[in-house]
């Protein structure tokens, strides 16, 4: 309780404060689902976890067949803040510097200076990901996990809000290289997408073949307001009971049998890192803010859980033979650990 005992005032009067503050800034997310809305048909699950991680200052990583919109989310994303969108088509023959930047000589001046990659914007899309060479997707994750980049003997920081959002296609994989656990492990979030509905379907044929086509997004924002945002959640109240349910479920993950869960043990062959936890709270907080709480509930977690746990888990070729998926495991983990 001691984050909720601060100038005097009792945890709950310190809870009522925070609720005020967050609905007062409760309008700024509607304006920003609404403006995106307009372009993005569905797809509101992909849209409320790019919030989530916007708001935790994680990144996400997707995976989803072409032509689901994940390009446009992102882009109508920063548009509707008002800030930079770079697009990185990740290929065989990528080079790190072509990511970040590199130094180039000017006979005039003989000196070198720096030309800054297409990394230095507030949102990247680092398109199939999965294509270039562990060289080039480590130079991204460095980037993503110190906001930094060294070029020659230089440091730059990168701006803020900064949020990356990488893609995978789940089908050709001719060519692809995989990404290590240990890489994978920086993304907040993994969130798998799926097809629209039939009348969400017909909803994008009559906004693609229209007259009028796409409507265009208006700034509705300003990176300012991201940051006061993301300083509230930060706010957002964290029980020492939710705590518990979090080292919970992550123990599940690498102990299964003293959760009763012995038969997940031949499963699973790396548990969750402690990573997996932190990223889990900040979710959390995230997610109740985005409900318009000042506290986060056991429903928060379960909600976020998946998203953030399934890319953790190493898994073993047992699990594979049995057609038994990491998601598979977070759901029978969920439906076990214990609610406080």
């Amino acid at each position: 309780m001691d984050d909720l005992n601060n100038g005097g005032l009792t945890p709950a009067e310190n809870l009522r404060i925070l609720s005020e503050k967050i609905k007062v800034e409760m309008p700024i997310i509607s304006m920003l689902k609404s403006e995106i809305s307009k372009v993005i048909v569905g797809q509101g699950y992909m849209l409320d976890r790019l919030l989530i991680a916007l708001l935790a200052d994680g990144h996400v990583l997707l995976e989803g067949v072409p032509g689901l919109a994940k390009t446009l989310a992102i882009k109508s994303l920063s548009e509707a803040i008002s800030v930079d969108f770079s697009r990185i088509q990740f290929t065989p023959d990528l080079l790190p510097a072509d990511v970040t930047g590199t130094l180039i000589y000017n006979q005039k001046s003989e000196e070198f200076s720096v030309k800054k990659g297409p990394i230095f914007s507030n949102f990247i899309l680092a398109d199939e990901i999965n294509r270039a060479p562990a060289k080039v997707q480590s130079a991204l994750l460095e980037a993503m996990q110190e906001r930094q980049i060294t070029i020659g003997d230089e440091t730059h920081k990168l701006p803020h809000p900064f949020l990356v959002l990488a893609t995978q296609n789940p089908i050709e994989q001719e060519g692809t290289y995989p990404l290590p656990e240990a890489q994978v492990d920086r993304f907040m979030l993994k969130v798998f997408l799926g097809y629209p509905t039939k009348e969400e379907e017909r909803q994008i044929i009559r906004s693609n073949v229209s007259k009028e086509g796409l409507s265009k997004i208006n700034p509705v924002i300003k990176a300012d307001d991201i940051q006061r945002c993301r300083a509230l959640v930060k706010e957002v109240y964290l029980d020492e009971k939710i705590e518990q349910y979090i080292v919970d479920i992550v123990f599940a993950t690498r102990e299964p049998e003293r959760y009763g869960l012995g038969f997940l043990t031949p499963m699973i062959s790396i548990g969750c890192s402690p990573r997996a936890s932190i990223n889990l709270a900040l979710a959390g907080k995230a997610h109740a803010f985005l409900q318009g709480r000042a506290f986060v509930i056991p429903e928060d977690i379960r909600e976020i859980a998946p998203d953030v746990l399934r890319h953790r888990m190493g898994l073993t070729y047992e699990a594979e033979a049995e057609d038994i998926s990491a998601s598979d495991i977070v759901t029978k983990i969920l439906n076990k650990v214990e609610v406080p």
